[in-house]
């Protein structure tokens, strides 16, 4: 079952996507050479519980961090480490989810550290194209699977593939709800869109084959050929005109 959301549970998630935001927005001075995912990984966790909320990430199934910190080739789930330490040229996505008076809220950006290269800017660039081309496909009476073909055509138009083995989700009173949001995707097929849904669009975007590898530590996903991903996330609103973006940052445009 999707879960509707009433308007007092609407309001409880914009108070905790508007601070996933924050930390996002809080963090982002901080993600420079130098740095070690563990101190950002720190530094959100101190933000978040002095903000009244919980990481929702933490003990997460035994993940043991506040955050994910997916570097160059990491598609996803990245655990911060004192060993990863960032260099120039890097790109580094910070995924953040906030549990704040019972509901989650779940944004990622992927920072760009230091002097990055042409190529590696281009697929940041072309991946939050990709997400806010999937956002713009969200209103009631349109289907899920308008969001993953929006997505699809912007990434191979400019020949990168898009991840499959990792979705976006229903999110609110449980971390991940109904429905599973793929990035990929044919205009007209999956769940139909309805006034009081709420769920992330998270695309995850590779240079080369769009394949992933299971690290040993259970979590971390790189790439089958090394190339580097990049990825954005927002958890939006279904509303009766169309849309909201609750995570969005004061960076962005609505």
């Amino acid at each position: 079952m999707i879960s509707i959301k009433s308007a007092r549970e609407i309001e409880l998630m914009r108070a905790t996507c508007k601070l996933a935001a924050q930390t996002l927005e809080y963090i982002a001075p901080y993600v420079v050479p130098g740095v070690s995912t563990e101190e950002l990984n720190k530094l959100c966790h101190d933000y978040i519980i002095q903000h009244g909320a919980y990481p929702s990430p933490l003990n997460y199934h035994g993940f043991p961090k506040s955050v994910c910190t997916s570097l160059n080739e990491v598609i996803c789930h990245g655990i911060p480490s004192a060993q990863d330490i960032l260099k120039d040229g890097d790109i580094l996505n910070i995924d953040v989810t906030t549990y704040l008076n019972k509901f989650h809220g779940d944004t990622n950006k992927t920072f760009l550290v230091g002097n990055v290269s042409p190529e590696i800017k281009k697929l940041v660039d072309v991946t939050y194209q990709c997400m806010r081309a999937g956002i713009e496909q969200v209103r009631p009476g349109g289907h899920i699977g308008d969001i993953g073909a929006a997505i699809q055509e912007i990434a191979h138009s400019h020949g990168y593939s898009v991840v499959e083995d990792y979705c976006g989700h229903g999110i609110g009173r449980e971390f991940h709800e109904a429905p599973q949001v793929v990035h990929v995707g044919k205009r007209g097929t999956g769940a139909e869109m309805k006034p009081g849904m709420t769920f992330t669009i998270e695309p995850m975007i590779n240079l080369g084959v769009k394949d992933g590898k299971l690290l040993k530590d259970g979590w971390t996903v790189v790439t089958r050929d090394k190339k580097w991903s990049a990825q954005f996330e927002h958890t939006i609103l279904v509303t009766p005109e169309g849309h909201e973006i609750l995570t969005l940052r004061a960076e962005e445009k609505a």
